[in-house]
């Protein structure tokens, strides 16, 4: 559990290292490399080689990960737990998911929208974002912000409590996989289609707690009468009928519970349109999108605890039955 708190006491209060000092970037190099010696030509062989990267790369950075572990957990007046904690912290950036939303946000108060258009680009989504209008720039802007709390913050904290920093950390390595290999062009089509599968598959439930998270959070954070429409959908029937609409398995979930809870309609022209009938959001819709992520991760983050507390007793209690019932 220290490790946890040391993670999140980074998150909140240390900047993230530059890029040479970053495992996330150390994996994004090591996966550029892979990527330069795929086979050309044959698909099936691309196929069998991204399959290879991700699944023997995630293989490879759980063993180092224990390794590193052993290391530090013989070091002496708690220094393991703290490099542990900034390891795992490496894996997730909640602080700087917010903080990025929160730039477009004052850019679009300023009246700037060509900066709030280049920051969402820059920062959140990979889309053209040259032409959206202000309203656009804050749907992407809350899009973002609930799909990346769920892959990239909630997903890899499920599975640091379900294996450990190990784990937590192959996990980084598959979602960093899939981020750089699992397009659909010409390139990538073949070399990128294993790594985005299995991405999908371990996000599988992450996503879906992500979406309960979030509901959850809209029931105790906002007075129903300033949250939404009265004649809007309740937040929970928005989830059910719009969560499996998007090409993602996954993405729909949590970004269709935040459209729910805030009351708004997010969409993406001829891809979804999630909450329909409800009206565009705003640019104050961001700074609400911010307090509902903030409300969820104190959930999530007491539940893990919670499930560490669980399982450290269990293991307490089976280690003394071992030593004085055997």
């Amino acid at each position: 559990m220290r490790t946890l708190l040391e993670a999140l006491m980074y998150d909140q209060f240390v900047v993230d290292p530059p890029n040479e000092y970053h495992p996330t970037a150390w994996m994004g190099s090591a996966i550029g490399r892979l990527k330069k010696e795929a086979p050309e030509g044959n698909d099936q062989s691309r196929l069998g080689y991204g399959g290879v990267i991700v699944l023997g790369g995630a293989a490879v950075v759980y063993v180092l990960g224990q390794f590193v572990q052993r290391i530090t957990r013989s070091l002496p007046m708690g220094l393991g737990y703290s490099i542990d904690g900034w390891l795992l912290k490496t894996t997730f950036s909640f602080g700087g998911l917010l903080g990025a939303a929160d730039e477009v946000k004052q850019a679009l108060e300023a009246g700037d929208l060509t900066e709030a258009r280049r920051l969402v680009s820059w920062h959140l989504v990979s889309r053209d974002t040259s032409n959206l209008t202000a309203s656009q720039v804050s749907a992407a802007t809350i899009e973002s912000v609930a799909e990346n709390l769920s892959d990239g913050v909630f997903a890899p904290l499920f599975y640091y409590a379900l294996g450990g920093l190990p784990l937590a950390l192959a996990y980084r390595w598959v979602n960093t996989c899939d981020s750089m290999l699992g397009y659909r062009d010409a390139e990538h089509e073949w070399l990128g289609k294993i790594p985005a599968q299995f991405d999908d598959l371990v996000n599988l439930v992450p996503a879906r707690l992500t979406a309960q998270a979030l509901l959850l959070a809209g029931d105790n954070l906002f007075e129903p009468e300033l949250a939404r429409d009265p004649a809007d959908l309740p937040a929970g029937a928005v989830y059910e009928r719009d969560a499996a609409t998007t090409d993602s398995p996954n993405a729909g979930h949590p970004m269709s519970a935040a459209a729910g809870v805030l009351g708004v309609e997010l969409e993406k022209v001829d891809h979804y349109n999630l909450g329909a009938g409800q009206r565009k959001p705003e640019i104050n819709d961001i700074g609400r999108m911010i307090e509902l992520a903030q409300a969820a991760m104190m959930l999530v983050t007491a539940g893990l605890f919670v499930f560490k507390a669980i399982v450290w007793g269990y293991k307490s209690v089976m280690s003394f039955r071992r030593r004085f019932c055997e």
